[in-house]
Parts: C-alpha cells; structure tokens; sequence
C-alpha cells in the first residue's frame, strides 16, 4: 500500500439535492475533486442564532487532493446557500492504491492508472 497522505475528504451539508449537486458539478467539473457523494434524508439537530433547530439536509462528501483542497473548499463556500456552511477536510490514512491513483489523477495530481 502506497503514502495517501495527498489524500482528503471534504464534508459539506446542504439544504437540498439541488444545490448540492450544483456544487458538486462545479468542483468536479473543475478537476478540484475526482468525485463528489451525496446523500439525501439526513436530519441534522443545530444551534443557530440562540435557538436549536432541526432539519432535512444532504451529506456531501468530495474525494480530493491536498493539492486541491483549498480550492475545492472555497468553491463549495462560494456555491452554498447557507450563511455559514459545514466544509470540513478529514485525512485519508488508508486506501486501495488503484482508487488513491485515480483520485490524483482526475484532480490533475498523478498519471492515469493503467486500465482507467
């Protein structure tokens, strides 16, 4: 198993399917993230302005770079409809080289593994 400390996932939440597919298309369609997961039906329970609030969002999970992560990140920001968005960055400490190679190669960070 190869280093994949390059490696990162980014976590958003967004209110709808809508946007967060609009932001997933912005970052992959940028090469600033190889793949972007979204899942809809998650009830989030908040703090807000003093008050606690409950509500449907969308978990959104971008495969990506270090190279990329900053980029990527502002990106998400930028196409958020929420004041202050959830964009956070976790490392990858473990995966499948073949998958490690194809993340860094569609964010423009390594070759293309043979076969993909």
């Amino acid at each position: 198993m190869q280093s994949c400390s390059d490696i990162r996932l980014i976590y958003s939440t967004f209110p709808d399917s809508a946007s967060a597919t609009a932001a997933a298309r912005e970052i992959v369609g940028a090469g600033l993230a190889a793949c972007v997961n979204m899942w809809p039906g998650m009830r989030s329970l908040y703090c807000w302005d003093g008050k606690v609030e409950e509500g449907e969002e969308v978990v959104f999970l971008a495969k990506t770079t270090q190279a990329r992560v900053e980029e990527a990140m502002a990106r998400i920001a930028a196409c958020h409809p929420f004041d202050e968005p959830a964009v956070i960055v976790v490392d990858v400490t473990a995966g499948r080289d073949s998958f490690l190679d194809w993340i860094r190669a569609q964010t423009g960070q390594g070759a293309v593994p043979p076969g993909g």
